[in-house]
């Protein structure tokens, strides 16, 4: 099931993913002049602070309201799919990228493209949901989908790897890694709760559901969760673990 993304929701429910990503940047370590391409570069905050540096960074996701949103900030945004860039042969410096590979269907197709569009000895630092990200949220929203008979809608919406296999991947596709990390993260979720994670994160799959269903399979996945997820006060922390890596194209 596709995500859909809401610009507005996002920035409500989901401003902890820039807020959380000053490990990433710190690895990419953008220079002034360089090509820097932002794949999957939502609103445009992460890319703001990457053209900040001096560099001149292009954004690319594929919803287009979320490029839309990129543009208001004077990202220059082009809507395009991870698995098809459309940009030319070895363009960019580096290719960076945030919280947005693990929703790439084809991650073979999109090494490949990164790989082509990279010069040579050109950079891929990225981060995103590694094995055992959001295992809670996952197999309780299965359980209550599965629950009311909506047990197809789900399916595989996230590619969470090992490093050891995305290691094996990236390398199969021309590319030598450079350091990796497998990063657990405790993530408070402020405002919304979980109830708003739930309606940003997995949109694609309620907007699938009958309209009078949404609501009752949002709040049964939160009650279910509340019990491991959910402290004394209220407050809510979804189980993140994150992938960090450098490759370089060989």
């Amino acid at each position: 099931m596709a995500q859909i993304w809401d610009p507005q929701a996002y920035e409500k429910d989901g401003a902890f993913v820039p807020a959380l990503a000053s490990g990433v940047l710190e690895w990419l370590d953008a220079r002034p002049g360089e090509r820097i391409l932002d794949l999957g570069c939502g609103d445009g905050k992460l890319t703001q602070k990457i053209a900040a540096t001096g560099a001149s960074v292009t954004g690319v996701d594929s919803s287009p309201e979320m490029v839309e949103a990129a543009r208001a900030r004077d990202i220059a945004a082009e809507v395009g799919d991870a698995e098809a860039l459309p940009f030319a042969d070895g363009c960019f410096d580096a290719v960076f990228s945030n919280a947005a590979l693990h929703w790439v269907r084809d991650q073979d197709a999109m090494m490949e493209q990164v790989h082509r569009v990279l010069r040579p000895g050109g950079r891929f630092v990225a981060e995103m949901g590694g094995h055992g990200n959001i295992a809670a949220i996952r197999v309780a929203f299965s359980a209550v989908l599965e629950r009311n008979g909506f047990g197809d809608r789900e399916g595989d919406a996230n590619y969470y790897p090992t490093p050891e296999e995305f290691t094996r991947r990236l390398e199969l596709h021309g590319f030598t890694m450079a350091r990796m990390a497998l990063i657990p993260r405790p993530t408070r979720l402020e405002k919304g709760g979980m109830t708003g994670w739930l309606r940003t994160f997995r949109r694609g799959a309620l907007e699938s559901l009958p309209e009078d269903a949404r609501a009752r399979i949002v709040e049964d996945t939160a009650g279910l969760l509340a019990p491991v997820l959910r402290d004394s006060e209220g407050n809510w922390t979804a189980d993140y673990v994150r992938l960090r890596f450098e490759a370089k194209k060989g």
